[in-house]
């Protein structure tokens, strides 16, 4: 796995994990607002652009990021904040340790699997897998996530890099990810979020997410889609991780 770091001298830790199909610019503008105070860290994921393996499984992810923080960081981060498929390594990586970061932020991650989506993957991809290198493609597909704008040569030259073996399996990992039963001894001060305007897939996972963790808190984005908050408002995001990390010190 591969790391984009910010902010190297600072002695408090955030770690930012970027959703599927993307790469480390979902999180660059809030790495530039948070790396005067923070030192911040953003994965790339494995099987995306710029990664140096393929994917695997949210489980390996997970573990990989454990053993990066307990070999570089002295075993735990002040934050972790992950997108949908970020949110559920998130996930993964407190049911495995729990004591990983003092709070986290899940966005938007998915807990309740789809078998007829998941089945439906390979084959659609099969079919639809050479448009993605066409931009008019690229652009509808851009559009429809609701990414902003200054965000589509990333998203273009990125998508276009990632192998259709390597987002058929972080596709296929995504639609079938359950919470797994350690998540119950996290921790680490977790708020887990979701747009009011996300599928009701999402909504009941993250109020299934907030359930399952003790002492976890639910926040509905009132008018924002399916990983708005993270990718769309830099300065929100980065207020949160403040509020947070100040919190979780007190």
């Amino acid at each position: 796995m591969q790391y984009r770091e910010f902010g190297a001298d600072n002695a408090r830790t955030v770690l930012l994990l970027h959703g599927g199909g993307l790469s480390w610019w979902n999180y660059r503008e809030t790495a530039a607002l948070l790396m005067r105070d923070y030192r911040v860290i953003v994965p790339v994921l494995d099987g995306h652009a710029g990664s140096d393996r393929p994917f695997t499984a949210i489980e390996d992810n997970a573990a990989e990021i454990i053993a990066f923080i307990r070999t570089n960081l002295g075993g735990t981060v002040h934050f972790i904040g992950g997108l949908s498929l970020g949110g559920q390594i998130l996930l993964e990586m407190l049911a495995q340790e729990g004591s990983i970061c003092r709070c986290a932020l899940a966005e938007s991650a998915m807990v309740i699997p789809s078998a007829l989506t998941h089945a439906l993957i390979a084959p659609a991809f099969g079919c639809s897998y050479p448009l993605i290198r066409q931009r008019w493609f690229a652009r509808m597909q851009f559009r429809q996530l609701r990414i902003r704008e200054s965000l589509f040569e990333d998203y273009y030259r990125d998508t276009c890099a990632v192998s259709k073996q390597d987002m058929i399996a972080f596709l296929r990992a995504n639609t079938a990810y359950r919470l797994k039963a350690g998540i119950r001894g996290c921790t680490a001060a977790v708020t887990v979020c979701c747009g009011g305007k996300e599928n009701r897939g999402i909504r009941r996972s993250a109020e299934m997410i907030a359930e399952a963790i003790p002492d976890a808190k639910l926040n509905v984005l009132a008018g924002l889609y399916h990983g708005e908050f993270s990718i769309s408002h830099p300065q929100e995001y980065a207020d949160a991780v403040r509020r947070m990390t100040a919190a979780a010190c007190e």
